[in-house]
């Protein structure tokens, strides 16, 4: 990283500060942790989710668990490395935006930290760590993999398009669902493809709350999110958006033959989400991140009944 010299002040940002890059990482690396977000890697462990829960779903559909905890640890690094190039991508083409959005003024492109030259370097170190990853699985994942970048790469520009870019992060952040039976089986069926869409409608959701924060912001700058589109029917749309991911996730068990253990997982989820929508006021921003980060534990507590039923299932075999 030496050869990627910073650019102005290394001063935190305003919505991520007294977290461990501002305590504890050397000062030339901080503008790049940041714009990786080491610094808040809740997205991370979002995007992470799906991947896990299919590699769990496929273990038990394959009754073998030999290999599930080298495919999380794979998908664990994958995750953190790719988001972080997918959002140093996302701070390059937005730089200009950014700085005119109270919330995100201060990250290193638009704070003057690095330029997006020096951030293309980094992002491109980064995808190239998870091109190492990648190519630890089959052809046929390592294929499946590859595509999703096409999507990563259009996402930053549908904000300026239409008032449903969540969509198409959902489609970013739910490819997992497709890794994880594209690295057990070497093939995808209809399994999960139903996960998948289950998973982008759950995306869907929990981005909408995310986007309230900057709501007023962004009607100012021009920027389109569902959570403008929505407005004040935010719980409304968010009961249905929530609603469509348990039941798809729910046919994609069906369809699995899962067994008890993933139900009462998925059973566990679907009382998170609610009590999301109970909570949720659009008008209160700390509260909107706070549960957009819940979807974390969310997503854990469906992880953890895929795995229990994985372990049962092939002890059962």
């Amino acid at each position: 990283m030496t050869g990627l010299p910073i650019t102005g002040a290394t001063a935190p940002v305003a919505d991520s500060t007294g977290n461990w890059v501002d305590r504890h990482a050397p000062e030339w690396s901080r503008p790049y942790l940041r714009l990786a977000r080491f610094d808040r890697p809740i997205g991370s462990w979002l995007l992470l989710m799906p991947c896990w829960w299919a590699a769990a779903l496929a273990a038990g559909m394959a009754h073998d668990l030999n290999h599930l905890p080298l495919i999380c640890a794979l998908f664990f690094v994958g995750a953190f490395v790719m988001r972080g190039a997918g959002c140093t991508w996302n701070d390059i083409t937005d730089r200009d935006l950014d700085g005119k959005v109270e919330r995100t003024r201060s990250r290193p492109i638009p704070s003057g930290q690095v330029t997006a030259r020096q951030a293309a370097v980094f992002m491109v170190m980064l995808c190239l760590i998870g091109l190492a990853v990648l190519v630890q699985f089959n052809p046929f994942a390592i294929a499946t993999g590859i595509a999703s970048l096409i999507i990563v790469a259009a996402y930053p520009f549908m904000k300026r398009i239409t008032y449903w870019p969540q969509i198409v992060l959902g489609l970013a952040f739910s490819w997992g669902a497709l890794m994880g039976f594209a690295v057990t089986f070497a093939r995808l069926d209809v399994v999960p493809f139903v996960l998948y869409a289950g998973s982008i409608a759950w995306v869907v959701g929990y981005d909408t709350m995310y986007a309230h924060q900057d709501a007023e912001d962004d009607l100012l700058v021009g920027i389109k999110s569902t959570a403008l589109l929505f407005g004040a029917k935010t719980h409304t749309a968010l009961s249905v958006l929530y609603g469509i991911s348990v039941t798809l996730i729910g046919t994609a068990l069906w369809l699995a033959n899962s067994g008890w253990f993933a139900w009462i997982g998925l059973a566990v989820f679907a009382a998170h989400l609610a009590s999301q929508i109970v909570r949720l006021d659009i008008r209160n921003s700390p509260l909107c991140l706070k549960l957009f980060k819940s979807n974390r534990d969310a997503g854990l507590l469906l992880f953890i009944g895929l795995v229990a039923d994985a372990v049962v299932r092939t002890m059962t075999a």
